[in-house]
């Protein structure tokens, strides 16, 4: 549309030039074809500034998008490397468990081996007495003297130990016994264990645990000397409070004898009063005051 102004005010003025006119009526119209002029340069220069500003804005939004493709490009790549290496660490934590696997199974058949060679064990032979009218058997009370002519009891010797079992893993056979609730199976291992290795530190635990399994079969009187041989044999252990709660326990309610247990009873609460079974030992002196 404008441009087909500009052709007419193009030919009016052709027209006009051709034509005669007045000289105030030419320059009337001459200058309103130069106004028309600058009109149409002033919309061309306002087009021209419109596309360059509609050029600039297609050069951001265009370098926006390559800027926004690198970073997706880039947290891809960050995400394959993540996600490779947590298939990495998958793999390496499954090889583990696998080789886990195999060292229990193996581990397991150790144990059963050595359970087996415990079961099966011969009993230690009796050493020799040099002087057998000097020996006297280790559970004799002192100053018992035996009669003459007596054949002295066999002195026990420790067994050697089986090849290639360190206590630890000796024990730990017997211990799982006793957990299982074998409890024969377990007196067996345990009793093996501590005469194997009698100055383990684990031998007082050993000793407490054949009571604790005779007591638990019913066998109250076996009991009663597996307690008072732990309170004998092992002064320092670190289970001597539970034996003297253990052997007034089986006194009380195995045995039904009040006063032996009451005697267990007190002597725990003298020697070890801070001990945690010390509470417990008083609750039942209270108990048995209750009853009388």
């Amino acid at each position: 549309m404008k441009r087909s102004n500009f052709f007419t005010v193009v030919l009016a003025a052709l027209l006009l030039a051709v034509s005669p006119r007045p000289a105030g009526a030419a320059d009337k119209v001459h200058q309103q074809m130069l106004a028309e002029i600058r009109m149409l340069q002033e919309q061309q220069s306002q087009l021209l500034a419109l596309v360059g500003g509609l050029s600039d804005s297609l050069k951001a939004i265009s370098t926006k998008i390559d800027d926004q493709s690198g970073a997706n490009r880039k947290a891809f790549a960050d995400q394959k490397v993540q996600v490779d290496g947590i298939a990495e660490g998958v793999r390496v934590l499954r090889e583990k468990a696998d080789d886990t696997n195999v060292r229990l199974s193996s581990m397991t058949q150790e144990i059963e081996a050595m359970r087996h060679s415990i079961a099966t064990m011969p009993a230690p032979a009796p050493a020799a007495v040099a002087d057998p009218g000097a020996a006297v058997a280790p559970d004799t009370p002192p100053g018992t003297v035996p009669p003459a002519g007596a054949t002295p009891p066999p002195v026990r010797q420790p067994a050697a130990p089986p090849p290639l079992v360190s206590p630890e893993r000796m024990y730990q056979a017997a211990y799982s016994d006793y957990t299982a609730g074998q409890y024969d199976l377990a007196i067996i291992g345990l009793q093996a264990f501590i005469d194997t290795f009698p100055q383990s530190e684990l031998a007082d635990d050993a000793q407490l645990y054949i009571g604790n399994s005779q007591q638990y079969r019913g066998k109250y009187p076996e009991a009663v000397a597996a307690y008072q041989k732990v309170i004998a044999s092992y002064p320092r252990g670190d289970v001597i409070p539970q034996a003297y709660w253990k052997l007034g326990q089986v006194y009380e309610t195995g045995l039904k004898q009040v006063e032996p247990a009451r005697k267990a009873y007190e002597t725990l609460i003298q020697k070890y009063p801070s001990a945690n079974e010390t509470f417990l030992a008083k609750q039942r002196i209270a108990a048995l005051d209750r009853k009388e």
